[in-house]
């Protein structure tokens, strides 16, 4: 596991460096990303050529995140996986952080520090950390915006007098700062790989942590005694693009006997003897001119609704369902499944962000919502309360119309 101390410390620049590293180096190389992140994930796939699969003790049981982890990670030279904000925070204590997915896994732990303003105070700092729960296993230390050799050595000492395996750095460089992203990282914009690549190459010992931190055979024999994802025999047809309809958990589709793709933008889906209809999140609002001219694919989604065929909607393709959406260039058509009308003015933008949780015709349902856009108006009655991770009630509506399942939670599983 990839990890830091705090959010922006550079684990996500490191996470990838390291994936594209290995798989540059011909090792098949399996991405992870703890939490409930399917931006980052993106970044992943594009560097390993494999879908990243997100590990959540919130969403999931402990045992369904082990047999995730030997399930998609048994036939990987190397297991990577990206940490999420500090290695300790989560959404109660350190309840669904990092630190609880290493444990749950019991993997090693690199902690990537940035160490940009500071020499021997790395002591006191790095000392807490691998003391603070036994139970996590700290390997080493990567340190990130260096600003000289001179420094870097510094820190060298630090390690030395802690016993702790330092595995290199990084330079400061400001071309390896990433640029904010509408929810994160912007995943339309390439990042300068090749510099990456090379600065990795030279300053990180890669061979030493694959040397230090290899997965014994030993463990890869237990994939035998663990839950592997089961499939459910449902033909689906999900929308997929780029950003409009992107934020999928890969483990949720592949529990699909059958998925068809369509792109909204540009398809028309043939939903004859389709089970489901899934609609995941997106940017729809950055996409409105493309989605309002493929009017036929509208026209499609709506007849299926009304005729009673099952859909799930989360996020963007909850948006996507409705009368419209307007922004500061104006107003445009959507599906009219649902009659509200979502704005993504600037204006109006308002950040919702957190778990959530619902218990539904006796089922519970997790998942996660990130979003800025907001109904316009009053908000739309929900059908059941929801719940935050404290078990807080929460004003997110979930929106039930005919077998249309709809809400700005993007549902771990459904």
């Amino acid at each position: 596991m990839i990890a830091a101390p705090t959010s922006g410390s550079g684990k996500t620049t490191m996470a990838q460096g390291l994936m594209a590293l290995y798989a540059s180096k011909g090792y098949t190389v399996q991405p992870f990303k703890c939490g409930p992140d399917y931006i980052d994930t993106k970044f992943h796939e594009r560097v390993c050529g494999r879908p990243s699969i997100n590990l959540d003790t919130f969403m999931a049981s402990p045992d369904h995140v082990r047999g995730l982890f030997h399930h998609y990670g048994n036939d990987a030279d190397i297991c990577i996986v990206e940490g999420m904000m500090g290695l300790f925070d989560g959404y109660n204590r350190d309840c669904g952080s990092s630190a609880e997915i290493a444990r749950v896994l019991d993997i090693p732990v690199v902690l990537v520090v940035d160490a940009k303003s500071a020499a021997y105070s790395m002591a006191p700092l790095l000392q807490g950390f691998i003391n603070f729960r036994t139970d996590v296993h700290i390997a080493g230390v990567i340190f990130n915006k260096v600003g000289s050799p001179k420094h870097y050595e510094m820190l060298r000492q630090v390690c030395d007098d802690l016993q702790l395996p330092c595995y290199g750095y990084l330079p400061k460089a400001t071309d390896l700062e990433k640029g904010s992203r509408y929810l994160g990282l912007d995943f339309s914009e390439t990042t300068e790989s090749n510099q990456l690549l090379q600065l990795m190459e030279e300053h990180i010992d890669w061979r030493e942590i694959c040397k230090d931190l290899a997965r014994t055979e030993a463990s890869r024999g237990q994939n035998e005694t663990l839950d592997e994802p089961s499939q459910r025999e449902l033909a689906v047809s999900c929308a997929r693009n780029t950003e409009s309809f992107s934020f999928l958990y890969q483990e949720a589709i592949d529990r699909f006997a059958s998925v068809t793709y369509f792109d909204p933008e540009k398809d028309v889906p043939s939903l004859d003897g389709i089970d489901l209809l899934y609609l995941p999140g997106g940017y729809p609002e950055k996409h409105l001119e493309a989605l309002v001219r493929n009017e036929a694919c509208r026209k499609a989604i709506k007849d299926f609704a009304e005729r009673g065929g099952r859909i799930v909607a989360e996020c963007g393709g909850m948006m996507y369902l409705c009368q419209r959406i307007v922004c500061d260039e104006g107003e445009f058509p959507m599906c009219g499944v649902l009659p509200y009308t979502i704005t993504a003015r600037k204006a109006d933008r308002k950040l919702s962000l957190g778990y959530r949780r619902f218990v539904l015709d006796g089922k519970e349902f997790r998942g996660h919502e990130f979003h800025y856009t907001q109904f316009l108006g009053e908000v739309p009655e929900s059908v059941v309360q929801v719940y935050n991770a404290k078990n807080e009630p929460v004003p997110t509506p979930v929106l039930k119309y005919k077998n249309v399942l709809a809400s700005y939670t993007h549902l771990y599983h459904f």
